[in-house]
């Protein structure tokens, strides 16, 4: 009897043992459960963050974009009411600007040496059809000229051909001398003839054209290269 009242009190201790064990290991998976549920809220509330920082950066961007393509497109408001414009533009400035003949570019030359006390010893003229133009047909006009005369009235001469009514590019200016007290000055010019250049309008305009300052001529002859 004393064996088995020894024994019983071993017995018990023993299971409350491993009773306390196992509910330390339901506790240690509550607990680690509960650190992975932590770990799972803390990780959406950063990918929510992370999200919405990128959705208004998203949102930003396409701000920027927006407002940069309605920058480059307000060029093209109203783009037909421009043609339309430019067109008129084009049409006026081929009408009122250009010459139709060799004679009519002559007679302005005279006239803006005339007003400029300079005398205009020649001149040569060679010409190039214009292609592919939207506004008419065009001839351009290479004009090489020998003028003479003090430096103020050379100079007035330039600046009255770049603002004159009939359209000069002036393509270079060189002096070639001078003698008492007057420069002689040779200067490239060129213009654009209305309409295509005929072969009878080129010979025309190789009919020399008396200089009223001095009897010299100012030849209107197309320059070598020209059309004849």
């Amino acid at each position: 009897m004393s064996e088995i009242v020894q024994t019983r009190p071993r017995a018990t201790s023993f299971n409350l043992r491993e009773q306390l064990s196992v509910l330390n290991l339901h506790w240690a998976g509550v607990a680690l459960l509960a650190l992975v549920n932590l770990y799972l809220l803390a990780s959406l509330i950063v990918l929510w963050q992370k999200s919405k920082s990128q959705d208004a950066d998203a949102r930003a961007q396409q701000r920027v974009t927006l407002q940069m393509a309605q920058v480059a497109a307000r060029p093209l408001d109203g783009l037909d009411e421009k043609l339309a414009k430019a067109n008129r533009q084009a049409d006026t400035f081929y009408v009122d600007r250009l010459p139709v003949s060799y004679s009519e570019i002559a007679t302005e030359l005279g006239v803006l040496k005339s007003k400029n006390n300079v005398r205009l010893s020649g001149a040569n003229y060679s010409q190039e059809p214009v292609k592919n133009v939207s506004v008419g047909p065009l001839t351009e006009i290479k004009i090489d000229a020998r003028l003479s005369g003090d430096y103020t009235g050379l100079a007035e001469l330039i600046n009255a051909l770049e603002r004159d009514r009939m359209f000069f590019i002036i393509d270079g200016v060189a002096l070639t001398g001078q003698e008492s007290g007057r420069v002689n000055l040779r200067i490239r010019l060129t213009t654009y003839m209305r309409g295509l250049s005929s072969d009878e309008a080129a010979a025309q305009a190789s009919t020399p054209i008396a200089d009223d300052d001095n009897g010299s001529t100012a030849s209107a002859e197309p320059a070598a290269g020209g059309r004849r």
